[in-house]
């Protein structure tokens, strides 16, 4: 019979790298194979000539480290036997568990997600059949900085035309925050070093400005959107969500979008304008871009992240001419994916339909909800539910029985009022009942509803 060569250590992949003399490190590296489970007890090690042969190292580099484990009880050596892993290891050195994954909730109230259910799954399928077949061999190659260009006249034309943007050329980025840190580098290089941002908002754009090396100052939002005459003298870049501001659900009235500009102008500053939830306003037509009523003074920033959804990385930046960032370069045959449906009128069938669809669940929310207090509702995929006592306790109690939610003070950089950021892009129809009876019975044994 062939004995099972499975109990071998004779092919392990070992690290040597680090520093100490070549048996130090070869010690090293077995100790550590040992340890995390790599090598099991009683697995045979090669000779010491055939180990030293592979490593093309003396073997006295082998017959030291062997004996340095043989001393600290990882190996056992008998004469005319191999050396093996001691057979006391495995107790000794368990490997460590990995994390227990939680399971997915049954009901999902956070915000951040579109209905990733209803993804054009065919027609984007459709979208990238076309892409590989009608592409040149040339747009195989390395993606090209800044987008390819088919896709940023496609995009400038559709920005042109829904958004009100004024606009040639847009740059294609991976997302939001990946054109807040591109533009941000780029505000660091010109000398600016401090960004306004909205409190509370989007934690993952201050995080994005930090990474590009600026200091982020937070500024407040109230019923007319961010509070422009708080915005601390000396600063010169602000991040705004005029559309719909996240998390509180706001608009920037007409008044306060005239201030921030002027601001702008005054202060010889850029206004970075995440078009957050632009496409989907359901008491009237969506307002136009803010870049729209001075390109020279505003950055355009948008992505599909939350209107297709976030797993296909592709954003865009409308950079004013006097400004230069550096260039990402997501996968080209998405981004000619996306040209392809935007071009055959794919994306506009699905943004419409997307629109009826969300209007229907958030009033359907709202039906279920009731008397509860809530604002922001007008626009976007998530509203505010004001509470009277703390809103971790609802958290928690909703997370015990399936339900996830959010409390404002994720999105904010010191706790406030209490409510719950309720997001219903990617909660189920069918569910909308079943969620705001958990909602609401995690509410009441917390003791914590408001009443309009």
């Amino acid at each position: 019979m062939t004995r099972s060569q499975t109990n071998l250590g004779w092919d392990v992949l070992l690290d040597m790298s680090g520093p100490g003399a070549q048996h130090e490190r070869l010690a090293r590296a077995l100790r550590t194979t040992i340890r995390e489970g790599v090598l099991k007890k009683g697995a045979t090690l090669p000779p010491s000539r055939k180990m030293a042969g592979d490593l093309q190292c003396s073997r006295w580099v082998v017959t030291q480290a062997y004996a340095q484990l043989v001393a600290e009880g990882y190996l056992e050596a008998r004469t005319g036997s191999a050396t093996r892993v001691h057979c006391w290891a495995d107790e000794i050195w368990e490997p460590v568990p990995r994390r227990q994954e939680l399971p997915p909730p049954r009901y999902d109230l956070a915000p951040g997600l579109p209905d990733l259910r209803n993804f054009p799954r065919r027609r984007w399928a459709d979208a990238v059949r076309d892409a590989l077949t009608t592409a040149p061999h040339t747009d195989l190659g390395m993606p090209i900085p800044g987008g390819h260009p088919r896709l940023r006249t496609v995009l400038a034309e559709y920005l042109r035309r829904t958004r009100g943007a004024v606009t040639d050329d847009v740059l294609i980025t991976s997302g939001v925050c990946n054109g807040v840190a591109l533009v941000g580098r780029a505000l660091h290089a010109a000398g600016i070093t401090q960004i306004a941002v909205e409190e509370p908002g989007w934690t993952h754009v201050w995080r994005a400005a930090e990474d590009a090396g600026l200091e982020v100052v937070r500024v407040p939002v109230d019923a007319d959107g961010l509070c422009v005459d708080q915005i601390p003298a000396g600063i010169r870049a602000v991040v705004v969500t005029p559309a719909h501001q996240f998390p509180s659900g706001v608009v920037l009235t007409p008044e306060r979008r005239a201030a921030l500009l002027t601001w702008a102008r005054d202060v010889d500053g850029l206004i970075l304008e995440d078009d957050y939830d632009a496409e989907f306003r359901y008491d009237r037509k969506p307002v136009g871009t803010v870049q729209g009523m001075d390109p020279r003074r505003v950055v355009l920033l948008g992505s599909i992240a939350k209107t297709l959804s976030p797993a296909l990385g592709i954003g865009w930046c409308v950079v004013p001419p006097q400004w230069t960032i550096p260039q990402a370069a997501p996968p080209v045959i998405d981004q000619l994916a996306l040209a392809t449906f935007i071009e055959n009128g794919g994306y506009h069938r699905y943004l419409r339909a997307a629109r009826l669809r969300y209007r229907k669940r958030r009033d359907a929310l709202l039906a279920a909800l009731g008397p509860l207090d809530i604002s922001g509702a007008a626009a976007g995929l998530h509203l505010l539910l004001h509470l009277d006592s703390p809103a971790d306790d609802v958290v928690n109690r909703a997370a015990a029985s399936g339900l996830k939610l959010k409390s404002l003070d994720a999105y904010r950089s010191s706790p406030g009022a209490p409510a719950l950021v309720l997001g219903y892009g990617n909660l189920a129809d069918s569910s909308v009942t079943e969620a705001v009876a958990v909602l609401k019975d995690s509410i009441g044994r917390s003791g914590s509803g408001s009443s309009r």
